[in-house]
């Protein structure tokens, strides 16, 4: 009963790490998927999420009023970035939006060191306390981390198949000529994707300092490649295969942990299975074979 209940844990555990890599894969994914670009400072935009959260707690003290500014900041911060460094390379070699996005991701990361400094800052957003069912107890935050992720899933689900917006986003990720033709404004298009990715970036950051309430300017760093690599795993440009990559992930992510023998080596390990999925598979799980028109 108690290895049972331990297994029950480490899988909810999973699934709410899970569920914020997905958030943050969905972001790498809608874009590539409908830009054809690779935005490495994706995960810089948690850290700018994070770093405002904190600046409000300690100002107002009230964690729904931060997180809303939250992601309001880097909403702003995902169109600005879009409007000016690579709006202005559509139609350059993908190494040069590659350097770009690079060269922005340092650039983000420099200004928050020199802003708040290279020492970690402590961010309380909420003390949501456990919850006990017989033998069964789970943090709170775990739980509303894991319950959100799926809402925001969902959500995003719905309004890419639902709404003139999604599906405008499913043509341009489909041809991005064809759609022009049609009246479609590709770059309202583009600049809606980086605005939600945006958000999603925002809303994980919040989870992640509910689990872990340390920031510092590298906070989405690794959270961000991690992110990357449940996109591909799940196959990049594939909005259920970022969710399913991302909550292969975390369940790998926790597993690892309760081994103490293989602990050390989780991150090892989690991209030791990107590679064995990409041999097997180069596509992603749920990824599509493209062909390149020539």
């Amino acid at each position: 009963m108690v290895i049972f209940m331990e297994i029950i844990t480490t899988l909810i555990n999973g699934l709410s790490i899970g569920g914020i890599y997905a958030m943050i894969a969905l972001g790498y994914t809608m874009v590539y998927g409908i830009a054809k670009m690779l935005n490495f400072a994706h995960g810089d935009i948690i850290m700018v999420g994070g770093y405002t959260i904190y600046v409000f707690m300690l100002v107002n003290g009230n964690p729904f009023i931060a997180i809303a500014l939250a992601i309001l900041v880097c909403v702003v911060l995902g169109v600005v970035i879009e409007k000016v460094a690579y709006k202005p390379l559509r139609g350059a070699s993908p190494l040069a939006v590659l350097i770009t996005a690079i060269g922005v991701s340092y650039l983000l990361q420099s200004l928050a060191q020199i802003i708040f400094g290279s020492a970690p800052k402590m961010v309380t957003v909420a003390e949501l306390g456990s919850l006990k069912l017989g033998d069964l107890k789970i943090q709170l935050s775990t739980l509303v981390t894991l319950i959100s992720a799926i809402i925001v899933m969902i959500a995003l689900t719905l309004f890419v198949k639902y709404t003139k917006m999604g599906r405008a986003m499913l043509a341009t990720s489909e041809d991005k000529s064809a759609t022009q033709l049609m009246g479609i404004s590709v770059n309202l298009v583009i600049t809606v994707t980086f605005a939600i990715g945006s958000a999603l970036a925002a809303l994980a950051g919040l989870f992640y300092l509910l689990k872990a309430p340390s920031i510092s300017n590298t906070f989405g760093s690794m959270p961000g490649i991690k992110a990357f690599t449940a996109a591909v795993i799940g196959g990049i440009g594939s909005i259920p295969g970022a969710m399913l990559g991302g909550f292969l992930l975390g369940i790998v992510e926790c597993i690892s942990y309760n081994i103490p023998s293989i602990a050390s080596y989780t991150d090892a390990i989690e991209f030791l299975i990107l590679i064995v999925i990409l041999l097997v598979r180069p596509t992603g799980i749920l990824g599509k074979r493209r062909r390149e028109k020539v």
